[in-house]
């Protein structure tokens, strides 16, 4: 066999080196080009957490044409994306964090997530979510004739009601808990904004303001945009999912700091450490409410709770209306109750001032067993989320039957009054009266317990 001459080897060379050339140069530029790009991108994220400034990215104070570049790409999107379910359509496109674990799930601007940018938004409805809008900024490229809020704007979307206190509480615990857990100190809101279905939301109702200043030690100052022009968020927490990703331990730690917060803004002092007297003492409060839900013979219903109260060595009664009562009244009154008795509505979310392992009684009118599925036990998770013990519920089993052909049959019976079993209330307080009195014998001998009861201090751990 011919072997192949130095020449022939040589230009068998030469032409591969030209096969191979073009390619070479095109992934030599291609790395060349990809190691800018991340260059690029890791400066972006090195300082995504502090709104870096342009010209800490692009290595240049006046480069204009990069500012214009990257305020035009501020693209506002539907606040409410109709093409997501309904627990992700409030800013879609962003996934929420429990950070760290146990925490409500939550979104944070400027962020690792949102590469450093801003939230800004343009709210002109408070009616169509789908009309109002949300874009990523950098600070120092804000969209055209948007306006900068300074500070931290705590946001919440809910799908319920902010004005409801079952449901605006829900949506104020994860916020509460993210202010606590940050040591208070820079996490105080400079303002509050607060949307459902994406719809702009004037506020809370006014015993949840006064509870969310007592927990933040801040006014409720809320957002109320300015039509279409885009307003952006120097820092801003978003909470979408109320509870979603909160532990049961990260609950209770939240329900004890408001409640040290709410008694300390009122000046509630624990009388038994004020006035020396028994801390054994069974303390038992009917909580009335007027119009739908309320009792229909108050009187009779008190002097039934009474006789059995007299039963109990120590035991004392006491009953209120919840419409002639202010936010600092009822602070007041629940932080010196442990056997709360009230008919299921609004009032009920005072359990929240007792003190742990504090017991509630819940009474229904006719119909709300049968017709009234899950929500009817929003007072019985609370109960569990705050530390409390739910001993039990009354349905009246008697009233008259909904007219024929009424189309909404629960709304028939949901404000009915409700009735009494003389035997049967009976029967019930006086198992929760006598184990109230075992419960607090058992706390009164642990001083430990009584130490973490006069602390003075609201501690969130």
């Amino acid at each position: 066999m011919k072997q192949p001459t130095v020449k022939s080897r040589n230009h068998f060379k030469k032409k591969l080196l030209l096969f191979l050339a073009p390619p070479l140069l095109l992934t030599t530029v291609f790395l060349y080009l990809q190691l800018e790009t991340l260059t690029l991108f890791f400066k972006i994220q090195c300082t995504a957490n502090r709104a870096p400034d342009l010209a800490t990215i692009t290595g240049s104070g006046s480069n204009n044409d990069v500012v214009d570049r990257l305020r035009a790409s501020a693209t506002f999107l539907p606040l409410k994306d109709t093409r997501e379910g309904a627990d992700t359509w409030f800013i879609s496109t962003l996934n929420d964090t429990s950070e760290p674990e146990g925490e409500a799930r939550n979104l944070q601007f400027p962020s690792v997530a949102s590469s450093g940018r801003l939230l800004c938004m343009a709210v002109p409805s408070g009616r169509d979510g789908t009309k109002n809008s949300y874009a990523l900024a950098w600070r120092d490229a804000l969209p055209l004739d948007a306006e900068l809020r300074p500070g931290l704007t705590f946001l919440s979307e809910t799908f319920y009601d902010h004005s409801n206190l079952w449901h605006g509480l829900t949506a104020l615990v994860p916020l509460v808990s993210w202010h606590a857990r940050k040591g208070c100190i820079g996490a105080q809101p400079a303002r509050w904004a607060f949307f459902h279905h994406a719809e702009l939301r004037s506020g809370m109702s006014g015993w949840l303001m006064s509870l969310a200043e007592a927990a933040t030690g801040a006014g409720v100052d809320v957002e109320k945009f300015s039509g279409s022009i885009p307003v952006c968020f120097e820092d801003a927490v978003v909470f979408r999912r109320n509870l979603a990703g909160m532990s049961m331990e990260r609950l209770l730690a939240t329900f004890d700091f408001m409640r040290c917060k709410a008694r300390a803004k009122c000046g509630v002092v624990s009388r038994s450490v004020a006035n020396g007297t028994d801390s054994v003492a069974v303390r038992v409060t009917i909580l009335f409410r007027r119009g739908g839900r309320s009792f229909k013979n108050e009187t009779a219903v008190e002097r039934v709770f009474q006789k059995e109260c007299a039963r109990v060595a120590g035991c004392k009664l006491t009953t209120a209306q919840s419409g002639n009562l202010t936010f600092c009244d009822q602070v007041r009154l629940l932080s010196e109750t442990d056997v709360l008795i009230s008919a299921h509505g609004a009032q009920m979310t005072n359990l929240v001032f007792m003190d742990r392992n504090s017991s509630i009684m819940e009474f229904y009118p006719m119909g709300w067993r049968q017709r009234a599925a899950g929500g009817q036990f929003v007072f019985r998770w609370m109960a569990s989320r705050a530390g409390m013990q739910h001993e039990g519920s009354w349905w009246d089993p008697a009233g008259d039957p909904c007219p024929d052909g009424n189309p909404d049959i629960f709304s028939c019976y949901k404000n009915r009054q409700i009735g009494m079993d003389e035997a049967y209330f009976s029967q019930f307080a006086a198992k929760v009266f006598n184990a109230t009195m075992e419960r607090k014998m058992g706390i009164a001998g642990d001083a430990s317990a009584q130490a973490r009861g006069q602390e003075g201090t609201c501690q969130y751990s």
